[in-house]
């Protein structure tokens, strides 16, 4: 069995395949997904697992180009949430909830959305270097790990390294 030697954090887009994206066999990493690919305290936790307990020694964070987390804003979640539960759409660059008819069916909104951190953001850029700085400082992280920020193009296929 070949050991994993890194583990990967990296969105949930369905457009993204290490084995095929990045030039990685089958077994060589772990993969960690979330909304954004965003340094959350449960991805952090996942990463810091992986290290101690299955030996990752070298962390990537990938986000990509065309992510529809910087296509929205915390509080548009919290305010399209609060309006109703159900898949917003985008129309013209504008996220909105569709008007429906109330039904049995339809749960209606929450106010909880408010009160949550949804990692959005609006430099790509900027949002792995924040990433990474904020693994590199946590007080879980070994120093000797290393965590490297990468930004991948949808369009050209290309794993651009971000200086951090």
């Amino acid at each position: 069995m070949t050991q994993k030697r890194f583990a990967i954090l990296t969105c949930m887009d369905s457009r993204l395949d290490p084995v095929s994206n990045y030039g990685l066999e089958e077994g060589d990493y772990y993969i960690i997904r979330n909304a954004g690919g965003r340094a959350t305290e449960d991805a952090i936790r996942s990463m810091v697992i992986s290290h101690k307990f299955l030996g990752t020694s070298e962390w990537w964070i990938v986000h990509h180009t065309d992510c529809k987390m910087g296509l929205i804003t915390d509080e548009l979640i919290g305010e399209l949430l609060e309006e109703d539960l159900e898949t917003a759409v985008l129309d013209r660059g504008i996220w909105s909830n569709q008007k429906r008819e109330n039904t049995k069916n339809t749960k209606p909104g929450s106010s909880l959305a408010r009160q949550m951190k949804w990692h959005t953001f609006t430099d790509l850029e900027q949002s792995v270097v924040d990433d990474v700085k904020t693994i590199k400082h946590h007080e879980l992280v070994p120093n000797d790990i290393k965590v490297k920020g990468f930004i991948f193009n949808l369009e050209d296929h290309e794993l651009r390294p971000v200086v951090t």
